[in-house]
């Protein structure tokens, strides 16, 4: 099954920097692209896959937030993270523009270009996590150390509780 799958752009990323994944498949429901839907698909923990999303700050510009998939972003606390006043998700149709991402497949690694990227604090709590691989229907099952370097994210509190 494995040689069927084909490679994203962050799966052959994380080949260049050695790092170790595995690409999981899952069943897409365009109705729900939800992380909760993700995590039920793959038979894991909510708290193990992860959700990516990109915001617009008024001092800083675009960054991306990297957060468990059952929570939201907590915008005060992002704003301060990322040297904003305040910030706010973009929106949807400025995703695929911006990161050549599309909503439900949007990858912390191999956006169009570089942005300042933020991952909350309990990705560390596990040996593995789950993220976006860049499209639908498939994720990327890495050590959060791994994900930290090679995103060149900081780990941070991005919502409360």
């Amino acid at each position: 099954m494995k040689e069927r799958i084909n490679k994203t752009n962050a799966a052959r990323l994380l080949d260049r920097d050695r790092v170790a994944y595995e690409l999981i498949p899952y069943e897409v429901d365009e109705s729900d692209l939800s992380a909760v839907h993700v995590a039920a698909q793959l038979g894991e923990d909510i708290d193990r896959v992860f959700k990516t999303l990109v915001l617009h700050g008024d001092r800083t510009g675009h960054f991306v937030c990297v957060i468990p998939g059952e929570h939201e972003v907590d915008l005060k606390l992002a704003a301060r993270v990322s040297g904003n006043k305040k910030c706010d998700l973009i929106p949807v149709k400025e995703l695929l523009p911006l990161t050549g991402y599309i909503r439900g497949g949007c990858s912390p690694i191999g956006m169009k270009k570089p942005l300042p990227t933020y991952i909350h604090r309990t990705c560390l709590d596990f040996d593995h996590i789950y993220v976006s691989a860049g499209v639908r229907g498939l994720q990327l099952r890495l050590a959060p150390q791994d994900l930290i370097r090679v995103a060149h994210a900081e780990v941070c509190d991005l919502f409360v509780g």
